[in-house]
């Protein structure tokens, strides 16, 4: 049940082709444009911030919007058909997906136009997956509670920021870490396990919470 959600996650977001065209044409974009303003002149904290402002919003603009298309007929089939739970971990893993695949694109982009500072890939590649991880838990489960609030989307994005920042510290001061070049030896273990602690946290609150919404 689990993998056929998401399969139909990716279905519908794949039919739509323009949307996913949308995407990778703000992403594009907006890295392209950082570069013209910035002249591919950056240190290394301006760097890793601008990278992560620029997936921040990305992120918002995709898993954001995951239960505002659930409304009418949509939101009764799936009321019918499927468990809260099993729906709520198969969105949460599509926009994992999703998200680990556009914030590699991202980084692409952002390395061919700006340049790459990162001296620890492996660091790097494993804060993106949790990072991936807690902005699809996070947005997916703000989105939910949003949909039940009339589908704004402002509100969702209301929501979601003071609940995001402490998520964005840790992961902005971990990847500092990978951008600067430290060795595993010196890499303050400290913020991964903060990150997967949020992580893991973020994912019992929307398994325990989402069948109360499911109901409404």
């Amino acid at each position: 049940m689990l993998r056929a959600l998401i399969k139909k996650e990716f279905l519908l977001e794949f039919r739509q082709k323009s949307t996913l065209g949308g995407v990778l044409v703000y992403v594009i974009g907006t890295v392209f444009i950082s570069a013209l303003c910035f002249k591919a002149r950056l240190d290394k904290p301006t760097w890793n911030a601008l990278f992560w402002v620029i997936t921040l919003f990305t992120s918002v603009t995709i898993s954001g919007k995951s239960f505002l298309k659930e409304t009418g007929g949509q939101a009764l089939f799936n009321y019918l058909y499927y468990s809260p739970r099993q729906f709520i971990i198969a969105k949460i893993l599509y926009n994992m997906i999703f998200m680990l695949a556009l914030s590699g694109v991202t980084f692409f982009f952002y390395a061919f136009f700006i340049g790459n500072e990162v001296q620890n890939l492996t660091l790097f590649f494993i804060v993106l997956i949790l990072a991936s991880t807690g902005l699809a838990g996070i947005l997916s489960l703000m989105s939910a509670i949003s949909s039940k609030a009339g589908g704004n989307f402002a509100l969702m994005s209301i929501l979601s920021f003071p609940v995001l920042m402490p998520l964005i510290l840790v992961i902005i001061r971990l990847s500092k870490q990978a951008v600067d070049g430290i060795e595993w030896a010196g890499v303050n273990l400290d913020f991964i396990v903060i990150l997967t602690a949020l992580n893991v946290l973020t994912m019992a609150l929307s398994f325990l919470l989402f069948p109360y919404l499911w109901r409404d």
